[in-house]
């Protein structure tokens, strides 16, 4: 029986090599081989598991992820964060930077944004530029940052565009490919620039809405010699993959930086340099140096710097600072008048033509910055400058006692206010009792108010009147 089987397996073919299998020879190397093969697949699960994260176990083994806020238009201030992030990053040991931008546009010159954009090119770590979260933009010289990026992604949502004439980063001018003709003039959203190749994150097509999926996008990417491992996958109780994501540190301007960056924005720029000149004309006016005048000084500095940080027409500049000097001139006799309407036309026209267009941005300001600079100035130069002048003359020691006893002629009806002129200048007036004095008659200064004068007739002024008020106030 034994030699029949043999050779009914010979006859079928069961040989290996010049060697005869046996059935028990068989069955003994394929269990062998089948042990064999499942060791390998089990080995080669693990590796997968692992995801090419250099035997990381958990999300906190992998290096962190950078995370700078680029937001608002891009000045000095910030182009000086970006390359400070870029040393420091690389310095504590990340993995990559991530610039989160939503910027309508750059103040800063061309030259100053082609060096940050080679600075970026040739950085040593990994660069993306994300246009998020949903609904943001980058716009303008902004809009650039994306082609020198080494990972380029989009929230849903938002939009890039308006890059105006592209920069030259090492000597060649950088390109957003076929779509770069558009994206000088015109914007572009998520699902366009995924179609036209502008973007080139490793992902789905639905977008990048929030940081994490940044960080899930990053995962697998080869920059040069270094690919980026920022996910590991792990298996749940339940059987479910679970990708974590590696630390986000998030980096945003210290304070000093903050403020400089935010005063160097069109509203408040322009808000602070009308305040600190109108609160600087109060304190001309005021004896000593008090409040108002240090706040005015600051706020009028901050205020030139961030007019200085911005493109701004010089000669509505000019044009403010006249508007101030008009409003000056009526402020010194505590009545609005001709000097005052045109300051306010002035500084109307100023505030509407205040900033020049950048690539991106047309630099208006926003219709409730407009009516408030206007408004306020208006009520301070109409109700509340005149008033709180007398309210800080109202002292008898402003240097202007020289004028009681003086003479002068009524400009208007005085009865009981009204306009007098003594010495060429106009004053505000009133008597100082029930008497009128007509337009065109004469009168003498009897005491000073503020920025008032008390005045009565040359003839038949009441000296009784004067004595009693005196004898009353002792």
């Amino acid at each position: 029986m034994h030699v029949k089987i043999i050779t009914e397996q010979a006859a079928r073919g069961y040989r290996t090599g010049a060697v005869l299998l046996t059935p028990e020879v068989f069955v003994h190397k394929f269990s062998r081989v089948s042990r064999l093969a499942i060791a390998a697949l089990a080995v080669g699960a693990v590796l997968c598991s692992f995801n090419g994260n250099a035997g990381a176990e958990s999300a906190e083994d992998l290096a962190p992820v950078d995370i700078v806020a680029v937001s608002g238009l891009i000045d000095n201030v910030v182009v000086a964060e970006i390359e400070h992030a870029l040393v420091r990053s690389q310095e504590n040991g990340a993995q990559a930077v991530v610039l989160q931008v939503n910027s309508r546009g750059a103040v800063v010159s061309p030259e100053r944004m082609a060096e940050l954009l080679t600075k970026i090119a040739d950085a040593e770590i990994p660069v993306a530029v994300w246009v998020g979260p949903t609904g943001a933009r980058a716009y303008g010289l902004s809009a650039q940052l994306l082609a020198v990026a080494d990972v380029r992604a989009m929230a849903p949502g938002a939009r890039i565009g308006f890059t105006g004439q592209a920069l030259k980063v090492n000597g060649t001018e950088i390109s957003f490919g076929a779509i770069g003709a558009v994206l000088r003039t015109s914007t572009i959203g998520f699902t366009e620039a995924r179609k036209e190749g502008v973007l080139n994150y490793a992902g789905d097509d639905q977008g990048v809405p929030v940081v994490r999926n940044m960080l899930l996008a990053l995962d697998g990417v080869k920059v040069g010699n270094t690919e980026l491992n920022t996910v590991v996958e792990k298996v749940d109780s339940s059987g479910q993959i679970v990708r974590d994501a590696t630390a986000a540190r998030f980096f945003k301007l210290e304070l000093t930086g903050q403020l400089m960056h935010t005063v160097a924005s069109p509203p408040v720029a322009y808000l602070l340099f009308a305040i600190g000149l109108a609160l600087l004309v109060f304190e001309f006016f005021t004896a000593g140096i008090g409040i108002a005048g240090v706040v005015g000084a600051i706020c009028a500095m901050l205020g030139t710097y961030g007019l200085a940080s911005l493109p701004v027409r010089g000669w509505a500049v000019a044009l403010i600072v006249l508007a101030l000097v008009a409003f000056a001139v009526d402020v010194q006799v505590g009545v609005p008048r001709f000097w005052t309407g045109v300051g306010l036309v002035m500084f109307v026209v100023a505030s509407f033509a205040l900033y020049q267009p950048i690539d991106g941005s047309n630099m208006r300001m926003s219709w409730i910055t407009l009516v408030s600079g206007i408004a306020m100035m208006t009520l301070a130069f109409i109700v509340g400058m005149p008033s709180m002048v007398r309210t800080r003359f109202a002292t008898p020691t402003i240097g202007r006692e020289w004028l009681i006893g003086t003479e002068g002629v009524a400009v208007s009806d005085v009865n009981p206010e009204g306009i007098v002129n003594v010495h060429d200048a106009q004053w505000r007036a009133r008597t100082n009792r029930s008497t009128p004095i007509t337009s065109g008659s004469s009168f003498r200064v009897a005491a000073i108010d503020g920025v008032t004068l008390e005045i009565e007739p040359l003839e038949g002024a009441a000296r009784d009147y004067r004595e009693k008020r005196t004898t009353a106030s002792e």
